[in-house]
């Protein structure tokens, strides 16, 4: 007679991560595999991972370490959970900054500005939240209920919740005089 043991699967982890890019990747790698055994779909999961690179880059560029620690040293906290009613939550909580998040609108040749709303399209919901200390954590529901058969498949109008600003709004662009040398 075999005896089976039921192994629970962590819903939840919290981890310290490095105040720059170094941890990035470990907190990436532990996302995926906890989710993994955890049973959430693979887009669930690829969603969730890049909302967590979006809001570790950015509470190392505009936030504070935790703690009395100088930038560039000390760490930030990274969090995700799983709750019993299914509902995926990440967060990560920085030393605080000058500025609260808040989504841009950059223009088409910015190199940044887009994680706010790149989490906006892909997420069911998030917001910001300061405590005492001078933290800040900024919290996203990836998603309502991962156990939901359609849970792992893009909403009907994700291209429209990501927006650029047109072409013909854009002073300066005359795109006959690239083609003025071409006779």
């Amino acid at each position: 007679m075999a005896l089976v043991v039921a192994q629970e699967v962590p819903t939840s982890s919290s981890m310290a991560v490095p105040h720059g890019p170094a941890g990035v990747g470990e907190a990436r790698h532990r996302m995926r595999s906890q989710l993994r055994r955890g049973g959430v779909s693979e887009a669930v999961i690829d969603d969730a991972v890049l909302i967590l690179s979006e809001l570790l880059s950015n509470a190392c560029k505009h936030g504070r370490p935790l703690g009395d620690a100088l930038a560039g040293d000390g760490d930030v906290r990274a969090a995700w959970r799983v709750e019993p009613s299914g509902r995926l939550t990440v967060e990560v909580t920085d030393g605080g900054g000058p500025t609260r998040p808040a989504p841009a609108t950059p223009s088409v040749t910015a190199h940044g500005g887009r994680g706010l709303n790149i989490i906006t399209a892909l997420s069911d919901d998030w917001g910001v939240r300061n405590d005492a200390r001078g933290e800040v954590t900024v919290w996203v529901v990836v998603h309502d209920d991962v156990h939901d058969p359609d849970a792992c498949h893009r909403r009907d109008d994700f291209a429209t919740r990501v927006t650029a600003p047109s072409v013909s709004s854009i002073g300066g662009l005359d795109f006959a005089d690239a083609f003025t040398d071409m006779d």
